[in-house]
């Protein structure tokens, strides 16, 4: 599933480090945010190409200034990184675990999966990945404490609703508040449940040069709690980066 797969590192850099970085500052780059926002901008130009003939001219450009405007790059810097800042009070496990050779092998896997190239390759969804009972039963705690399906689910209501941002501002009126709301309430939903049905073989897939032991170990992480709050955090930054609840420009 791509926009799964999108998010599974969980999505943006924040900003430019400076020349000494504090500890979030380390954090955004050590856990691979600064190239999943370049993977996020190579999908929302994909989404854009994909309205292009079936659009009247006006609308489609529209849909394109909207969308760049809500996502751009530095827009989306400054509101992740104050949630980020404001959401996570002391980065410095996260940090650590991060900056271990495990940490950083899983940022690896994580960028592997959401490069354009890879998602091209699997567009038609993933293959089924064989694990014994032991391995799918680390797959099961990991999922269960990663906020995948969540943070899936936002990226994939941003770029599904560049179109429809577009036309709610060349027709005003057309959706109202809470018609609007209410849609993509329902929306966000049936996409999480679709997405929690492959979940599993999703991690299988992205983790996959993971040993038995280090997806023990990242479960831990995950499930404590400072792994908790990091990716509290880092979901909340998901949405402020992505604009979740905000008006169209």
């Amino acid at each position: 599933m791509r926009a799964l797969l999108t998010c599974v590192a969980l999505v943006f850099s924040l900003f430019t480090l400076p020349v000494v970085a504090d500890d979030h500052a380390q954090l955004y780059q050590l856990s691979g945010w600064p190239e999943q926002r370049a993977h996020f901008s190579d999908a929302l130009q994909a989404a854009q190409l994909r309205y292009r003939n079936s659009l009247p001219p006006a609308v489609y450009q529209a849909l394109v200034d909207n969308s760049n405007q809500r996502f751009a790059p530095q827009a989306m810097d400054q509101r992740a990184q104050q949630q980020l800042r404001a959401s996570l009070s002391d980065p410095r496990p996260a940090l650590q675990f991060f900056q271990s050779p495990l940490g950083r092998k899983i940022t690896a896997a994580e960028l592997l999966a959401t490069r354009r190239d890879q998602l091209a390759q699997h567009a038609n969804g993933l293959p089924r990945v064989p694990a014994d009972a032991t391995r799918r039963l680390l797959i099961r705690h990991l999922a269960q404490a990663l906020p995948a399906t969540e943070a899936g689910a936002e990226v994939s209501l941003a770029l599904a609703g560049v179109a429809a941002d577009s036309l709610s501002q060349m027709i005003p009126g057309l959706l109202g508040g809470g018609q609007a709301q209410d849609l993509l309430d329902s929306q966000r939903q049936r996409l999480m449940q679709q997405m929690e049905g492959d979940l599993d073989n999703t991690l299988l897939h992205v983790y996959r040069e993971l040993s038995d032991p280090e997806l023990e170990e990242f479960a831990q992480f995950a499930e404590s709690a400072d792994g908790k709050a990091y990716y509290q955090a880092a979901l909340a930054a998901i949405r402020a980066g992505l604009a979740v609840g905000q008006t169209a420009p």
